[in-house]
């Protein structure tokens, strides 16, 4: 008969290694671990080469922070919230496909985006195209998810701008706010920027001139037909002929086949933005206008579809990503100093010249 088995102790699994910790990040930076905590919360007190040292050693040892834990200390998420609103109530399903096919929008997503990864904050794109999903946005805000808002208004009747303010949320507006509100805020200076499309038609040769203006609520349109109006009657054209368009390809293209009907020998056209002079170039082809030859065309933005566009689009170029970015900077200052007031920056046009006009 066989003995019996001693049983044998469980063999003991091997420990995991032990995350990286601050100390183990200070110790191959040789800086203090109070150091390293103000380089990985993003407090921008400390010298910029110490804080690259830092975030290699954090690279090479694999650091990852508690997110957790520092929220407690900081009392920041680490998140912003980039919100697109509009005014009305309905036509959720137009309001979406505008935010996601229009390369205005995609360019201030990528501006404010370039600046904020930089700083290890990460944006969280909301719509607020009825009151409904306005309320959800302000409840999202109110409770502290997010740590700012970047709001860009489609609409001048948006009160959105003003409920931030009364609620005491920080945040920076894209645009000039159409209402008296304290908020900070990026724009261009419209006018001027029309002004010189109307120099320039006028400097080559354009008598017959005619605009599509955008939608006439927005500030933005305002302003770019008032430049451009004001600029034409300086040149001894106090009348321009004018359609209004919505800031779409098709908008345009309406528009265009509007004012060749009501003056068939126009010689320039001003649009208000590079979507709708694309959809100018469109409807002139399809007359048998040829651009430039019969026809000058000059757009606003500068964006991708005036350099893709057939012939490429002489424009204004309107610094999206830039004044995005520096929206980012004008939220992170006021989270960093809560005492100081907003702050606004106006940017300046530059004619970008190409094959249209």
């Amino acid at each position: 008969m066989d003995a019996p088995r001693t049983p044998q102790a469980p063999v003991a699994a091997p420990a995991a290694p032990a995350a990286p910790t601050l100390e183990d990040v200070a110790r191959l930076a040789g800086v203090s671990r109070a150091t390293v905590s103000r380089v990985v919360n993003g407090q921008r007190n400390v010298d910029p080469a110490i804080q690259e040292t830092v975030r290699r050693a954090v690279d090479a040892i694999g650091y990852v922070p508690n997110n957790a834990a520092r929220s407690l200390i900081t009392r920041r998420t680490g998140t912003v919230a980039l919100v697109v609103s509009g005014a009305g109530e309905g036509e959720e399903e137009a309001f979406r496909s505008q935010v996601f096919t229009d390369p205005f929008f995609s360019r201030v997503m990528s501006g404010a985006l370039g600046h904020l990864r930089a700083r290890t904050m990460h944006p969280v794109l909301m719509l607020a195209e009825t009151a409904q999903a306005r309320d959800q946005v302000l409840s999202y805000l109110r409770q502290g998810n997010a740590d700012g808002t970047l709001l860009v208004s489609t609409h001048a009747a948006d009160p959105l701008p003003g409920l931030l303010v009364e609620a005491g949320l920080p945040a920076v507006l894209f645009a000039r706010p159409e209402q008296s509100v304290r908020i900070g805020f990026v724009d261009l200076a419209h006018q001027e920027g029309a002004r010189l499309a109307a120099d320039h038609l006028v400097a080559v040769g354009c008598r017959r001139v005619v605009t599509v203006s955008g939608p006439l609520d927005v500030r933005a349109a305002r302003e770019r037909q008032d430049g451009f109006r004001e600029a034409m009657a300086r040149h001894g054209e106090p009348l321009v002929p004018s359609a209004q368009g919505n800031f779409t390809q098709h908008s345009g293209e309406a528009a265009m086949r509007r004012l060749l009907a009501e003056v068939p020998d126009l010689d320039g056209v001003f649009a208000a933005n590079d979507l709708m002079a694309c959809g100018a170039l469109h409807a002139l082809r399809e007359a048998g206008r040829r651009v430039p030859q019969d026809v000058r065309v000059v757009g606003f933005d500068d964006s991708s579809a005036a350099a893709d566009s057939r012939p490429a689009l002489t424009t204004v170029r309107q610094p999206v990503e830039e004044m995005a970015a520096t929206m980012a900077q004008l939220l992170l200052e006021r989270l960093d100093a809560p005492g100081s007031g907003p702050r606004s920056v106006i940017f300046d046009p530059v004619l970008v010249r190409r094959q249209s006009a």
